[in-house]
């Protein structure tokens, strides 16, 4: 059956969201498939490009400051209709920083300019006062379909996103969606979004797979993150143990 297997993906402005090195999640995501013998086609679409994206098994978004945020808001904004019928489609949807905030009501910049986003879900982001900002490596313990998993990751965001109702997480170190909430990311099945860059995948190898297996399932139903052979990820949770260990949390897996 696996030979069968195949996932299309969807870099959405490629060439203006890939702050932090987010390139690298897709990179993983090319990589962990092609070594299971599963066939990945990945594209880009850009402004103004022609593309129909409820053909997509996933669709990423990476992130990028304000002025990138403002380059492109009109053109994400003109595509909510092709959007809508992706996710009613079944296509797994993965937005980081900036394409995390635009799938909300709206985003205020730092210089106090108002961004209506998508508005699919309820939340909205504000911008820190004072030009604080929430910076530093980050630990979150996620629920991933009734997994939990810890997910590590760096996050530098000025944005303060709040009235999160599904978050991804319960943040164990570092800040979050703001200051206050001790949570991070969205997730409701469908829509994965977080501030969690560094990238975010090749640190954690789990979420990677789990994120693969939504991509199939859109063609195939049945899969299940056991049906994925496994790999050897030795490099990767070496990486993740050096991290808890700075931060004397021996007892995380």
């Amino acid at each position: 059956m696996m030979k069968n297997w195949e996932i299309k993906i969807v870099w959405m402005y490629h060439d203006i969201m890939d702050l932090y090195g987010d390139k690298g999640n897709i990179m993983v995501l090319q990589r962990r498939c092609e070594e299971r013998g599963i066939h990945v086609v990945i594209e880009t679409c850009g402004i103004g490009d022609v593309c129909d994206l409820s053909a997509y098994d996933l669709i990423f978004l990476g992130g990028g400051a304000d002025r990138e945020q403002k380059m492109l808001i009109d053109d994400l904004l003109s595509r909510k209709e092709n959007i809508k019928k992706a996710m009613a489609n079944g296509s797994f949807i993965f937005l980081v920083c900036g394409g995390y905030q635009l799938f909300g009501q709206y985003y205020i910049a730092a210089d106090g300019s108002k961004m209506n986003g998508l508005q699919f879900f309820d939340y909205y982001t504000d911008t820190g006062e004072n030009g604080t900002r929430c910076i530093g490596n980050i630990l979150i313990e996620c629920d991933l379909d009734g997994e939990k998993i810890v997910a590590v990751g760096f996050e530098n965001h000025g944005g303060q996103t709040c009235n999160v109702q599904q978050p991804l997480g319960r943040v164990i170190k570092g800040y979050g969606n703001n200051f206050h909430d001790r949570i991070e990311g969205f997730y409701d099945g469908h829509v994965l979004g977080t501030y969690l860059h560094g990238p975010l995948l090749p640190k954690n190898p789990k979420i990677a797979d789990f994120m693969i297996v939504k991509a199939l399932q859109k063609k195939h139903p049945e899969v299940r993150m056991k049906d994925l052979p496994v790999l050897d990820d030795t490099l990767e949770n070496k990486a993740r143990k050096a991290l808890f260990k700075r931060w004397n949390l021996s007892d995380i897996e």
